[in-house]
């Protein structure tokens, strides 16, 4: 497509027109076929001609740049063009078939604009199967804000980077031929705005993705699985109030962090999120996380809350009965205590019949058997794992080494005189017992202030209910319908919540936040839970064709699939480009076929130009 001027004289007066037009071949040879004509659309100078045609082309396949609207002038000419390739239609004289037979010259055949497509074709069928894009408009994000909330969740799900190398990420994927859309001009100052656009609509966007992928899927809506993680910070996070010093399951005490509540239902899918202080406690979060899945999807009388013994006193647990449900959930440490006979009482205990991993059929799996004991109007099921014995011994013998050598390294700093008050020396050895608390209640530690000593004590007794006690674990629920091995069963999908943070944390890189604005982490984080809902999304139909594969499993596979540029040197000249998606391969097809995705990226573009653009 180029600009042509025509010149005629009329009573000695000459007058200049333009038109746009185009290459084609015909049974007679090349000719030059007339679009439109320009009239005072097209400008004066001549060495413009040639942006105006790349603005009329970026047009017409909807490519539109991010940085600046569509000028007047290209639009009257698209609508033309339109115009005229509508009279055509209905004419019958469509231009299909006058350029297919073409004589190209085979040597000078190239490629060019490689970009991958497989991942982000896959993310993209899947981000309109959720209907996203309606969701966004629903809660009133503009078009181009839906198209970068695309962009930057397909990023997060496929190869997570900052917003600084985000736009050369995009640009280095079929993502602009997927969505129509150029990214050329897309900067990290346009990411930074769009998450400031997202950031008031979380919950609405999180309420309607639920409600989609319930009817989707047909999922499961009776037990709700709710755990905490947290998540560190790099730098000081001076700016967001939320970023504290706290219990760091990432092993980064030295950073402060925030903690992210989560809930997933029996297939993993997440229900309601929340990012809470870095230093909650958490029995702390549990009534206000009730409140908030109530606020989002309403609950009902019967359902069952599954959570782990760190919300499992009295108060959790009046809680969750306060709003008639349900609940299953581990006991804390010390309340087995009252068990120690029945756990060492061999007769009642079970098996619980464990089938290997669909994933990897060679995992060896731990030996659990459990009993059921009833108390009261509660059932407490009594579980005992083999390989588990090993395992709370090596953690209570490693943190018990650990004290013991700070408790060394105190009486150190006393003996060299860097420690002297006795109030000083008593906050050393509490800070001590806070570090650890699993083997700190085992020992009695004082400072004689004569010797001066620390006098360390073992407490013999405690120690050995402990060591009687490894390999075991307490549940209790106030489900009268459920036998030991169903409550197992049920608090075990607590895993599937465990699974979500290890998504979002390793391949989603939720992990380190650079964002200081609370804001902005909140977002960021929000970014993470949507792309692990298209994971999950995934990764639940490929179970459904009985395929237990894992998305980076098909991230990788599917990378090797690619659009591309086909440039074509004819014998006149001119030079066809076809941009088309390269064929699947054999594995790339059966993919697309378990989950339910043609396999056709994008229909072929074909352009015309003059050989002087072939580079």
């Amino acid at each position: 497509m180029f600009v042509r001027a025509y010149t005629r004289e009329v009573k000695g007066r000459k007058y200049t027109t333009y038109a746009l037009v185009e290459s084609v071949r015909t049974p007679k040879g090349p000719r030059q076929r007339t679009i439109c004509t320009l009239g005072d659309l097209c400008p004066r100078a001549a060495h413009e001609w040639l942006k105006l045609v790349h603005r009329v082309e970026d047009a017409l396949v909807g490519q539109q740049r991010f940085d600046a609207p569509v000028e007047p002038e290209v639009e009257k000419i698209v609508r033309r063009v339109r115009a005229r390739n509508e009279r055509d239609r209905r004419d019958g004289r469509s231009k299909a078939g006058t350029d297919v037979l073409v004589t190209v010259e085979v040597d000078r055949i190239a490629t060019e604009a490689h970009r991958e497509a497989g991942p982000v074709f896959v993310g993209h069928q899947f981000w309109k199967r959720l209907e996203l894009d309606k969701i966004l408009a629903d809660v009133g994000l503009s078009e181009r804000a839906r198209l970068l909330t695309c962009a930057m969740a397909m990023n997060r799900l496929i190869a997570p980077k900052s917003e600084l190398a985000t736009p050369d990420w995009i640009r280095r994927t079929a993502l602009a031929d997927l969505l129509g859309v150029s990214f050329e001009q897309l900067s990290e100052a346009s990411l930074y705005r769009n998450l400031d656009k997202i950031y008031p609509h979380r919950a609405e966007i999180e309420s309607a993705l639920v409600e989609r992928e319930q009817t989707l899927f047909n999922l499961d809506q009776t037990v709700f699985l709710y755990d905490l993680t947290s998540t560190y910070f790099e730098g000081q996070a001076l700016a967001n109030p939320k970023a504290k010093r706290g219990y760091s399951r990432d092993k980064r005490p030295d950073c402060k962090q925030v903690v992210i509540g989560l809930v997933v239902n029996r297939d993993g899918f997440p229900i309601a999120h929340e990012v809470l202080d870095g230093n909650v406690q958490d029995r702390a979060t549990l009534d206000d996380m009730l409140e908030r899945l109530d606020k989002r999807i309403g609950l009902r009388e019967g359902q069952t809350v599954v959570v782990d013994r760190g919300m499992s006193f009295d108060d959790n647990i009046a809680q969750i009965k306060a709003r008639n449900l349900h609940y299953v959930v581990a006991c804390r440490q010390p309340e087995r205590n009252q068990w120690l006979a029945d756990f060492e009482d061999e007769d009642g205990f079970e098996p619980v019949i464990r089938k290997p991993s669909p994933r990897n059929p060679t995992q060896k799996k731990s030996h659990v058997r459990v009993k059921m004991k009833k108390h009261g109007d509660e059932t407490h099921v009594l579980c005992l794992s083999s390989e588990r014995v090993n395992k709370d011994r090596a953690i209570r013998e490693k943190k018990e080494g650990r004290l013991l050598a700070d408790i060394e390294k105190l009486q150190q700093r006393i003996d060299k005189g860097r420690l002297v008050k006795p109030a000083k020396i008593g906050e050393a050895i509490g800070r001590i017992k806070e570090r650890y608390p699993r083997v700190a209640r085992y020992y009695d530690i004082s400072y004689h202030e004569s010797k001066p000593k620390l006098v360390v004590a073992k407490n013999e007794q405690k120690l050995a209910t402990a060591q009687k006690l490894d390999g075991s674990y307490l549940l209790k629920t106030d489900r009268d319908d459920l036998s030991a091995d169903d409550a197992w069963r049920i608090y075990s999908l607590l895993t599937r919540a465990e699974d979500a943070f290890r998504d979002m944390k390793t391949p989603l890189a939720e992990r380190p936040i650079f964002h200081h604005l609370e804001r902005r982490v909140e977002t960021h984080i929000f970014l993470c839970v949507l792309a692990y809902h298209l994971l999950v999304a995934i990764e639940k139909t490929l179970l459904d064709q009985g395929q237990h594969t894992s998305w980076a499993t098909v991230r990788d596979t599917l990378s090797t699939h690619q659009v591309c540029t086909i440039v074509l040197p004819t014998d006149t000249g001119d030079i066809l480009r076809i941009r088309k998606a390269s064929t699947p391969e054999p594995q790339h097809q059966q993919l697309y076929q378990l989950l339910h995705i043609r396999d056709q990226v994008m229909a072929p573009k074909k352009t015309w130009a003059p050989q002087s653009s072939l580079v």
